[in-house]
């Protein structure tokens, strides 16, 4: 195939054509007719080539990173010093993972303070129940001495009184033992905080992004310790203008590659369009999966990602240096020959819509067009000037 486009020539080879024009311009302004316009005859010395057919796709091309699909920093809910830290970068850590130990001290101490002082009102529940029991049996001795007339009213009530304020004791102290067991749960809980572990859902295992602290440092709560990343599935994230915004969907497939792995493609899916466009760039953000099973891609990569957006079959298509703009619309010079076909007569120029353009050359959509086209030398042209190909030693080519 010819090269098409004025760097593949060379300097030299357009030398030649232009200077092939000028020969041909002054041999043909030489036979002029006194008083006859140059420009009407002016024979133009142009490359052409052919119009082909081919099957064309529709791509976009958009740069991006990689980002973790999922991920978090794991922080101690309590502050303290750190003890140990138990993961270091690179290492994989599945749910419930023990990630770093804290100092227990303080936290084991709330422990023992809260069970004695379960075990002081479970003592003091038993004293109280013992004490009702006595109550009780004085109450009905109390009530059977009144009806044999034995004992006052006063007495009888104050039986009853004492009953009933026993009935208190028991009450409160067993409010007391909840008030311990709740209190011994919570220092439990802060014990068990010591311990920081791994924690999501959804299982499997993610791996440690990086490390805040070492051990010995003091944190406070909260304070962030590692990071756990999940690789399985990364997220590529890149941004589109409003050219390509619409020509984007969710689910649409496409191809990504990094530099790490030249040559080679990984599948990735369209999940997420912003429905907004950044306000300083004028772009949106689009995000789409990319799995990772193999382990390969990381977060953070600088990523490629190729999307086909539409396509053409059996399509005509011409040089991209064909195109060429006149009036604020793009046309083509169209080769017309003279009836034999053998020798080159004039150059039409053709308004042309045009679709894809991909790998050097453009799609036509409107009008059907054949034949051949001229790719050099259209700054010279009109529509219907005289013209001969040449190739790119400037020498006559035939057509």
């Amino acid at each position: 195939m010819q090269q098409w486009v004025w760097r593949a020539v060379g300097w030299g080879a357009a030398v030649a054509v232009l200077a092939a024009a000028a020969v041909i311009y002054f041999e043909d302004r030489a036979g002029e007719a006194p008083g006859r316009p140059g420009m009407g005859t002016q024979v133009v010395a142009v490359e052409t080539a052919p119009v082909e057919r081919r099957s064309m796709q529709d791509v976009r091309l958009l740069d991006g990173a990689l980002e973790a699909a999922a991920g978090y920093d794991v922080a101690p809910r309590i502050g303290g010093r750190l003890r140990s830290l138990r993961v270091d970068i690179g290492d994989t850590v599945a749910p419930g993972d023990l990630i770093a130990v804290m100092d227990d001290q303080e936290a084991a101490q709330d422990v023992a303070e809260a069970e004695a002082g379960l075990r002081v009102a479970e003592a003091q529940l038993a004293e109280a129940r013992s004490a009702l029991e006595s109550a009780v049996r004085e109450l009905q001795r109390a009530r059977d001495l009144r009806r044999q007339g034995i004992v006052s009213e006063a007495e009888l009530d104050a039986a009853e009184a004492r009953e009933a304020a026993e009935q208190s004791r028991v009450q409160l102290a067993r409010a007391q033992i909840e008030q311990r067991r709740a209190a011994l749960a919570a220092a439990r809980v802060r014990l068990s905080f010591t311990e920081v572990r791994a924690d999501w859902d959804g299982g499997g295992e993610r791996w440690v992004g990086e490390r805040y602290v070492d051990a010995g440092s003091t944190v406070a709560a909260g304070e962030p310790l590692v990071s756990l990343l999940d690789v399985d599935t990364l997220r590529a994230v890149t941004f589109v203008t409003e050219r390509d915004y619409g020509l984007l969907r969710r689910g649409q497939e496409a191809e990504l590659t990094v530099d790490a792995y030249p040559g080679r493609a990984f599948d990735a899916e369209i999940v997420r369009i912003a429905p907004r466009f950044s306000p300083g760039s004028r772009q949106a953000r689009v995000e789409l999966a990319v799995p990772n099973r193999e382990g390969r891609l990381r977060p953070g990569m600088f990523a490629r990602v190729r999307i086909v957006v539409g396509g053409v079959e059996d399509a005509p298509v011409v040089p991209r240096d064909a195109v060429v703009r006149r009036d604020g619309r793009d046309v083509v010079f169209a080769v017309e020959t003279s009836a034999d076909g053998e020798e080159a007569v004039t150059a039409r120029m053709v308004p042309v819509e045009t679709g894809v353009r991909r790998d050097g050359v453009v799609v036509i959509d409107s009008p059907a067009l054949s034949g051949r086209v001229i790719t050099l030398g259209q700054h010279l042209l009109q529509d219907g000037s005289p013209i001969r190909p040449v190739n790119e030693d400037g020498r006559a080519a035939a057509l």
